[in-house]
């Protein structure tokens, strides 16, 4: 999901720690619900999840979206905080397969630790992908901060990097900062370079036709399958499903991805329609014991898993 605000946001300085023992503050939510950094495995692709306390109300669980610079909320949440979606204020929302223009509703105060966000419209977005979850918070208009999601210990900090050094025992992947905030990283996939999106909002890995063409012309995509693509939005999009080849970050060797190819509307909108290109998505990035991103180096960094560099995600998922 990205969105696009009428506002520019501003982030305060930060320091947000999140934990299990965090989860008693969540009313009325299962012991399974409550994680926060919620880790791939056979049967689910995972999530993080923030709390955020909106206009001294809360704490709500908001999906931390690193391909997006703006945040958004559910419909439930408008309701539970009693504001009425403004129909004549609409915000444009880009989303993976299309561009909607949809009510929004002016949030004084949102904060996530001491992640401040103050006076700014946000969208009102219907979206399957939130699950039970209250809305998006978009980080990828962060600048300084460095953001650590383990998934082993089911934790999440956000706290200023400092230039801080590498950290220890991760695999370190440069990364690229382009306008929109979101980070690109050069990568190969079966042989192929591609230029790779790291977006933390969606669930599944996507690659859009440029790389679907150069893979078949390199290997024979097998038992491809095809699927509908959801987003923020009410369009859907068709998309290919297939095992693709050998995925290369940085150190990282990442295997038995299932990967959705299409002609997808944001590879558009961050102009990549013409250059081979992949969203790699919770079904990867969740598989790892702990990622990290230090916006401030333009660094991703990827935990090693048992001494290797080897990522091996788990996929039909739900199949």
């Amino acid at each position: 999901m990205k969105a696009a605000a009428l506002a520019l946001l501003r982030w305060c300085g930060v320091m947000l720690v999140v934990s299990v023992s965090s989860a008693a503050e969540l009313q009325a939510q299962s012991a399974d619900d409550a994680l926060f950094a919620c880790p791939t495995r056979v049967d689910r692709i995972g999530r993080i999840l923030v709390p955020v306390m909106i206009n001294g109300r809360g704490p709500f669980r908001l999906v931390m979206d690193t391909g997006a610079s703006h945040s958004t909320i559910s419909p439930h949440l408008a309701r539970l905080l009693g504001m009425t979606p403004e129909v004549d204020k609409p915000v444009i929302v880009n989303g993976v397969t299309g561009t909607e223009q949809l009510p929004s509703v002016t949030i004084e105060r949102l904060q996530a630790g001491e992640v401040v966000i103050e006076h700014v419209q946000v969208p009102v977005v219907e979206t399957a992908m939130l699950a039970n979850a209250d809305g998006v918070l978009g980080v990828a208009g962060l600048t300084h901060e460095r953001i650590l999601a383990d998934f082993q210990n089911n934790r999440v900090v956000i706290n200023h990097s400092h230039n801080r050094d590498a950290l220890a025992g991760f695999v370190r992947i440069p990364a690229n900062r382009v306008e929109e905030g979101i980070l690109l990283i050069s990568a190969r996939v079966g042989g192929v370079n591609v230029v790779a999106v790291i977006d933390t909002g969606s669930e599944r890995t996507l690659g859009n036709l440029a790389l679907r063409d150069a893979l078949h012309a390199r290997h024979r995509i097998r038992d491809a399958t095809f699927t509908d693509v959801y987003g923020a939005t009410s369009a859907v999009s068709s998309g290919e499903v297939a095992l693709a080849p050998v995925i290369s970050m940085g150190g990282a060797q990442i295997n038995e991805v299932e990967m959705v190819y299409g002609d997808f509307h944001i590879f558009e909108v961050w102009k990549l329609l013409d250059r081979p290109a992949v969203i790699v998505g919770m079904d990867v990035l969740g598989s790892v014991p702990a990622l990290a991103i230090d916006f401030a180096r333009s660094e991703l960094y990827l935990k090693r898993d048992a001494g290797t560099l080897a990522i091996v995600p788990s996929p039909h998922f739900g199949r």
